[in-house]
Order: structure tokens, then sequence, then C-alpha cells
């Protein structure tokens, strides 16, 4: 396999009812101690770690769906090459703020699917 999926997210209007839900089917520890309320899942042993949160904003405008990111060196290059392949970029490279450095970039695929990027 190329580059490693390493992390997904789960976005929906209602995020407390998806954390429980999810949490509920999956015996999932979901944690929302943080400023925003977002949920995330470490795994216990195998897998990876995840994400549940609300769209928030104006709903037309929100991402609802399942996003998983792809651990690449060079997030611009690798959005650069997918709008080559038909993709669109969703989101330039962004450091996400009270997380140490994690960078996210996001595009759409041909079809509309939205992918997540990390720089790793």
């Amino acid at each position: 396999m190329g580059k490693p999926v390493v992390h997904f997210e789960v976005i929906g209007r209602d995020a407390p009812k998806l954390q429980k839900f999810y949490g509920t089917l999956f015996d999932w520890n979901v944690d929302t101690s943080n400023p925003g309320g977002y949920g995330t899942i470490t795994p216990e042993s195998a897998g990876m770690d995840g994400g549940i949160g609300g769209g928030g904003g104006n709903p037309q405008d929100a991402s609802y769906g399942v996003t998983f990111y792809v651990q690449v060196a060079d997030l611009k290059a690798t959005l650069d090459k997918a709008e080559k392949l038909g993709g669109k970029t969703l989101m330039p490279p962004t450091e996400i703020p009270g997380t140490g450095g994690v960078t996210l970039a996001a595009f759409s695929d041909p079809e509309g699917n939205r992918i997540g990027l990390t720089k790793g």
C-alpha cells in the first residue's frame, strides 16, 4: 500500500447524538473533553484514531458525512496532483489551533467524495 490512511471523521448536525450512537454501537470511548466538544476516539489496541463532531454554522455549507485522512509528505503537492487528476481543493493546508502543529487539507475526488490529508 502507498500512503497510509491514518484517521477518520464522522461529521453531522447533532454531534452528541452521533457520538452516543457510534460509541454505543462499537463500544468506543468517545472523549469530548475539549473546548469544541469534538469527540476523539483513540484505539485501545489495533485500529486508527478518529473523531465525531458537528458541522456547525450554516447547514447548507457544512461538510457532513465520513472523511478519511491520508498521511502525505507534502500537502500542497498532493492537492495540486489531485486537481490535475480531476479533483478540487476544498481546504488548503491549514494548521489546526491547539493541536501542537497538526496541519490538514482536503479535496474532493471527481465524484465529489471528500478526502482529508494530514502531513506526516
